[in-house]
C-alpha cells in the first residue's frame, strides 16, 4: 500500500460526517443590464467584445492577416487546424489563434467560462497566441454567485473566469500584455 493510499484510507475511516452548506443569497438587488455591464468588465481587462461578423472565417482572415495556424474547436469554423487532430498538448506552440465556445460569461467581471469540454486540449487557451471565444449573450449570468450555481462548476475536472489577454505589471508598472498566455482575447457574440 502507498502512502497515498494510507492517507486516503485513514481519512476515510475516520468517519467525517458531511454537513450542509450554508444558503448564500445571489445579490440581485440593483443589478445593471447584464449585457452591458458584460461588454464594460471585459473592456476594462483589455479584452474586446464583437456582434456577430456576417463572415466568421472573413473576419478572422481581417483580423488576422499573417495569422498561419488557426485551430478551431467550434462548429462554425474550422480554422486551418480542428482540434480533433491534436494528440499532444505540446503540438499547439505554433497556433496564432485559437477559436472556443463559451459556456458562459459573467457581467459582473467580464469574464467567460471555460472548461476541458470547452477546449478540447487546455492547452488551446495558453498556447494560442489570441483567442476568439464565441459567447451566446443570452448565457450572461449577472454576477459571480450565479455562475457559481452553474452546473459547469460541478462537474468540470478544469475550468477557468478569463477575463481578457494575459497581462503583468511587475516591472515599474508598465501594463505588459501577453505575458503568460494570450495576446489578446476576442469575445463574438454569437
Amino acid at each position: 500500500m502507498s502512502s497515498r493510499d494510507a492517507i486516503l484510507g485513514a481519512l476515510r475511516a475516520a468517519g467525517r460526517t458531511s454537513t450542509p452548506l450554508p444558503d448564500v443569497p445571489l445579490f440581485d438587488a440593483d443589478l445593471p443590464p447584464a449585457f452591458e455591464q458584460f461588454k464594460l468588465g471585459l473592456a476594462k481587462m483589455g479584452g474586446q467584445w464583437l456582434g456577430a461578423p456576417a463572415n466568421l472565417d472573413g473576419w478572422i482572415a481581417t483580423r488576422f492577416p499573417d495569422a498561419k495556424v488557426i485551430c478551431s474547436a467550434v462548429p462554425e469554423t474550422d480554422g486551418t487546424r480542428r482540434i480533433e487532430t491534436v494528440t499532444e498538448p505540446a503540438t499547439l506552440y505554433d497556433v496564432d489563434v485559437g477559436i472556443v465556445r463559451a459556456r458562459f460569461g459573467v457581467a459582473e467581471t467580464g469574464s467567460v467560462w471555460l472548461s476541458e469540454d470547452e477546449y478540447k486540449v487546455n492547452a488551446l487557451g495558453y498556447l494560442a497566441q489570441h483567442l476568439i471565444v464565441l459567447l451566446d449573450p443570452a448565457s450572461i449570468v449577472p454576477n459571480l454567485h450565479h455562475a457559481y450555481h452553474q452546473r459547469g462548476f460541478h462537474v468540470a475536472r478544469y475550468c477557468v473566469l478569463m477575463t481578457g489577454p494575459s497581462a503583468t505589471a511587475d516591472i515599474e508598472g508598465v501594463l505588459i500584455r501577453g505575458a503568460q498566455g494570450v495576446r489578446s482575447l476576442t469575445v463574438i457574440g454569437m
